[in-house]
C-alpha cells in the first residue's frame, strides 16, 4: 500500500508520503488485510485503506521457484489514509519512518513498479477523488 497523510489540509500538495509498503499476504487474509498488516508491521502507521489502485507485475529473484523460474509477481496496490502513526512496530529496527513530499517520494523508489504505482497508480487516483 502506499501510505499517505495531509500535512496541515486537504490539499493535494500538501500531501506526505510514507514508502511503498510492499509484502505478501496469509493463507487466512484477504489481500486487503494484508496491505493493512504490512503497513503496522513496515511503516508503523494504521488508518483508512481506501481504493484499490491497481495491480503491477515485477519479477522477484527470491520468489523463483519451479512454478514461476522467471520470478513473476502481481502486486495489489491500496492507498492507506494513516490516522495513527505508532511508536512502536515489528519492524522499526530494520526500517525507518519518513514523510516525503511526492517529488521526494518518487525518487525515492526503488523499483520501476513502485514509481509506476505512485505516479501512474495514487497519484491519478488522488486527482479523481479530491
Amino acid at each position: 500500500c502506499i501510505p499517505f497523510r495531509y500535512r496541515s489540509s486537504n490539499e493535494a500538495d500538501d500531501i506526505k508520503f510514507g514508502k511503498v509498503v510492499e509484502g505478501g499476504w496469509e493463507n487466512d487474509e484477504t489481500v486487503e488485510e494484508a496491505a493493512v498488516r504490512e503497513a503496522i508491521e513496515e511503516a508503523g502507521v494504521r488508518g483508512d485503506l481506501m481504493d484499490f489502485i491497481g495491480f503491477y507485475h515485477f519479477k522477484s529473484k527470491t520468489h523463483q521457484d519451479e512454478f514461476s523460474p522467471e520470478g513473476l509477481c502481481k502486486a495489489a496496490m491500496f492507498a492507506l489514509f494513516v490516522k495513527e502513526e505508532l511508536n512502536s512496530w515489528p519492524e522499526q529496527s530494520t526500517r525507518t519512518r519518513n514523510w516525503l513530499t511526492i517529488p521526494k517520494a518518487l525518487q525515492s523508489c526503488r523499483h520501476e513498479w513502485m514509481k509506476d504505482a505512485l505516479e501512474n497508480g495514487f497519484c491519478k487516483w488522488l486527482a479523481q477523488n479530491k
